[in-house]
């Protein structure tokens, strides 16, 4: 069986792991990157917590010795349903199954100005520039002409209350209460604000209430700003102004506030759900087609619990990946009864910052809270990371800034500091 999995994410990895020197697959591995990125850790490596490399690993290290996974970097143009092709920036090449697995990028949901100004983190490409401009912006500020500009420069915005807004307002305001004054003596940080935005009444919505007013409790603590029922309307790259014509001056937006599925061309409109994802069926493939299946952030697939789709987490791509490769050897095998996927939610968690996290597990049901929860939370997480090498040297990263509340990664390198290469 020709098998041509598009993306390297937790799914297709996973997926490509599982039949990996399997007889009778000939895998191939199409990524634009050459490399496996920790996506939970993203707002670490923003905010100069991680190195970029800790939360990354070589694909090609990955199947050294795999004698059936081969991997090429290139980006998808086009899937050609027909013909069986995807078609790359490379080359082309011919498939038995297909199995998208492209993740899900920014949704700016079509506000140019947003994405002209304000920052995705979506990668740990963009988790550096992140962390490049919210580090210049201080460097600046010690020159600032005037009162308005150096307070632009010292205020931060985050937009979106789901985990990612929340975790990285917190290590934000970590970086505000134990670092930033001993790098900057000349700055008074009294004057900084981190202002976290949700358009709805409340954050960390997808976890339980116990889970949100305790996260609110836990920011408010550290000083964010946090504003629910709080819409952008516009950014101009100094301003944003809100739908209800409030205004806060700010040169750093980090948008948090939406994904929408990297669908490849090709792919029928009537196939696309809402967040412009897949549609599956309970075997992840995809509606209509013969040979083609989609699995996590990308597919969009009904069952009875998740009438509108599946979460869009690492665990629901990885359990879908799992059963995915077993059904697939099935199909090689000529064999009936494939299996029907089933998600089984074992929990959500958050971390909002050092001893501060909160965890919902569903069965039984159960809320855990402050130091207990950060410590599940930091467990799982290492646990997950790719690599012993990785694991150990983000382990000894979080033990060092435990310690000594400080972190030693905040770099400024050259081909960052230009403004044209955010994106």
């Amino acid at each position: 069986m020709k098998l041509i999995i598009l993306g390297a994410g937790f799914g297709g990895l996973k997926l490509a792991r599982m039949l990996n020197n399997k007889p009778g697959f000939e895998i191939l591995l199409i990524d634009k990157f050459n490399y496996h990125q920790f996506q939970p850790l993203f707002y670490q490596v923003a905010t100069a917590g991680l190195d970029a490399s800790n939360i990354s690993f070589p694909l090609r290290k990955v199947f050294q010795n795999s004698k059936n996974v081969r991997i090429r970097i290139a980006e998808v143009q086009k899937i050609d349903t027909v013909q069986k092709m995807v078609i790359t920036s490379e080359e082309s090449y011919a498939y038995d199954n297909l199995v998208i697995a492209t993740g899900a990028g920014t949704n700016f949901f079509g506000n140019k100005e947003l994405m002209e100004h304000a920052f995705p983190m979506k990668s740990t490409v963009e988790a550096l520039q992140i962390r490049h401009r919210l580090i210049r912006n201080f460097e600046e500020a010690l020159l600032a002409g005037s009162n308005e500009e150096l307070q632009r420069l010292m205020n931060v915005v985050v937009v979106g209350g789901g985990p990612t807004g929340v975790e990285l307002s917190g290590a934000i305001a970590e970086m505000k209460k134990y670092v930033l004054p001993k790098d900057y003596p000349e700055l008074d940080f009294s004057k900084m604000n981190i202002y976290l935005l949700e358009g709805t009444g409340k954050i960390l919505s997808a976890l339980s209430e116990a889970s949100s007013k305790q996260s609110l409790n836990y920011l408010q603590k550290l000083g964010v700003t946090v504003m629910t029922g709080s819409v952008l309307d516009h950014y101009d790259g100094k301003t944003v102004q809100l739908k209800d014509g409030k205004q806060i001056d700010s040169s750093l937006v980090i948008w948090a506030a939406g994904i929408k599925g990297n669908v490849p061309a090709g792919i029928d409109e009537n196939l696309i759900a809402r967040g412009n994802r897949i549609k599956v069926d309970r075997y992840n493939k995809v509606e209509g087609l013969d040979s083609v299946f989609a699995i996590g952030d990308i597919a969009c697939m009904q069952e009875e619990a998740f009438v509108n789709g599946h979460p869009q987490v690492a665990p629901v791509a990885i359990q879908q990946a799992t059963l995915l490769a077993k059904n697939l050897q099935r199909i090689f095998e000529n064999k009936d009864g494939l299996q029907p996927f089933s998600y089984k939610d074992k929990g959500v968690m958050a971390t909002v910052g050092r001893n501060l996290a909160v965890v919902d597990i569903p069965k039984p049901k159960l809320h855990v809270g402050g130091f207990a929860a950060w410590l599940i939370w930091m467990m799982l997480h290492l646990m997950l990371i790719l690599g012993v090498k990785n694991r150990f040297f983000v382990f000894i990263n979080w033990l060092y800034n435990y310690v000594t509340y400080d972190q030693s990664l905040r770099l400024i390198f050259k081909e960052f500091y230009r403004q044209d290469v955010k994106h």
